[in-house]
């Protein structure tokens, strides 16, 4: 089955050339990316209540950067921040931008089965614009701005002094502006990026992630000034429809009616 999405351009207008269509092959996305496999499944409105608890959050509807991270690694945060910015940009009239911020192990272009290009690292080197690099993730108004070229020294090039000038820049254009970075004890990337954005997301995996683990992710998130909003679960035993068919509520058929 194929996805046919035509991205907006500045003005808002649907672009009308051929190559700027982007085709996205569902078998070759991510099955973890639930707002594009089962828009309708309970675990979608999962993510639809996280992204309603954070729009609630932010009741003067200013434009916000978010930070979506974990402990350690396998906890789930590309995914859940790839989950969510889909969720914001169901939203009306809400322009939405991922940045793959991970460059250590970076996990977006790859959910989404999109070819590597250049991205962040570029931009934060002075390689090229932010305008040069973002690109349509293939879903509604969600848009991309990957990795970029592989670097040896992550942390100096987030430490760069361009960073808050392309947040502030992103800012400027998009609602949401949805981070994901590395993990927040192997290395020192999120803490530099969490103090620069508005509000943190700390992913924590059930029966994976040890409880002294998110607590020292978090006192270090704190220690570095950031703004820690919550945790998001993933990985809850007993709470989907397969366990507890309570928990389902499909349209009803023309038997029942």
């Amino acid at each position: 089955m194929f996805r046919r999405h035509k991205p907006a351009n500045d003005a808002g207008r649907m672009p009308d050339r051929p190559e700027d269509m982007v085709v996205i092959v569902d078998q070759a996305v991510s099955p973890y990316l639930v707002l594009f496999h089962d828009p309708s499944g309970y675990r979608a409105e999962q993510v639809r209540a996280l992204r309603n608890r954070l729009v609630a959050m932010n009741p003067d509807g200013e434009p916000k950067t978010l930070v979506v991270t974990s402990a350690v690694r396998d906890e789930g945060k590309t995914v859940s921040a790839l989950n969510l910015a889909m969720a914001m940009a169901e939203l009306e009239r809400q322009q939405v931008v991922l940045v793959d911020a991970d460059m250590r192990r970076p996990g977006c272009e790859r959910h989404l089965n999109l070819n590597p290009e250049p991205g962040l690292a570029d931009v934060l080197l002075g390689r090229t614009t932010v305008d040069k690099v973002l690109r349509p993730a293939g879903y509604r108004q969600l848009m991309l701005l990957g990795p970029g070229t592989r670097v040896a020294n992550p942390a100096e090039v987030l430490s760069s002094s361009r960073l808050d000038e392309l947040l502030h820049r992103l800012k400027e254009r998009f609602q949401y502006v949805i981070v994901d970075t590395p993990p927040v004890l192997p290395s020192t990337d999120a803490g530099v990026l969490a103090a620069r954005v508005d509000g943190t997301l700390l992913v924590v995996r059930l029966e994976r992630s040890l409880k002294k683990q998110t607590r020292e992710a978090l006192r270090t998130l704190q220690d570095m000034g950031a703004n820690v909003l919550g945790s998001f679960v993933t990985e809850l035993r007993g709470h989907d429809p397969d366990s507890d068919r309570r928990l389902a509520y499909e349209p009803r058929s023309d038997e029942e009616a």
